[in-house]
């Protein structure tokens, strides 16, 4: 797993312009969350598709990026979640023990 670090907002507008061409994924993670650690460690374990751009945040660091995702693409907050960034809207998101590198992969084809 090749993580792209996500700390700056000026990032939004380039993963948007990206997922015009690809599929973006947006793992949000929280660094104090046993849960979050799990679902992260799985997107980790598992076959990374090549199609698809990862990037990682750390939203105990960077929660008000955070909160600019949820408002830029239109979803409720959670932690940990994956976005799935296509033609510049969010077409799937999943939080907590429902992140799965085959259904991001499926949602992406």
């Amino acid at each position: 797993m090749n993580w792209i670090a996500l700390t700056d907002e000026a990032q939004l507008e380039a993963i948007k312009q990206e997922s015009e061409k690809q599929p973006v994924a947006i793992f949000k993670h929280s660094t104090r969350c046993s849960i979050s650690s799990m679902a992260k460690m799985r997107l980790e374990r598992a076959e990374t598709p090549q199609n698809i751009s990862f990037y990682y945040l750390d939203l105990i660091r960077y929660r008000n990026l955070s909160n600019k995702i949820a408002d830029l693409f239109k979803v409720h907050h959670e932690s940990p979640q994956v976005l799935l960034i296509k033609n510049g809207e969010c077409v799937y998101d999943e939080s907590h023990n429902g992140i799965d590198m085959q259904d991001i992969a499926d949602q992406a084809a």
